[in-house]
């Protein structure tokens, strides 16, 4: 199994990106989670075979048809210790990475 966190920036907040990666997640079978930034960002981890999350991270580059993706920085992160895929609220904290 193969786990990536992204932070993608650009126009990704406000245009469905969250209910659009849910959506496409599921359909890919990854296991993970998607939340916005207070900074503008969205934040995820993409989980599963190793072939699903570069689908799902080459998918993430377009997005839905409202945003405007202009950056995804991944990092190989351990896998989420969930099942399935889900929509995490708005963190009110900035990301600051470990």
């Amino acid at each position: 199994m193969s786990a990536l966190h992204l932070l993608i920036s650009g126009r990704v907040q406000g245009v469905g990106y969250r209910d659009w990666l849910l959506r496409r997640a599921r359909a890919l079978g990854l296991q993970g989670w998607v939340r916005n930034l207070a900074d503008g960002r969205v934040e995820a981890v993409l989980a599963g075979p190793e072939a699903a999350v570069q689908a799902g991270v080459r998918a993430c580059q377009d997005g839905p048809p409202l945003a405007q993706v202009l950056n995804i920085a991944t990092t190989p992160c351990p896998a989420p210790g969930t099942d399935g895929f889900e929509k995490k609220p708005t963190s009110a904290e900035q990301y600051r990475p470990n």
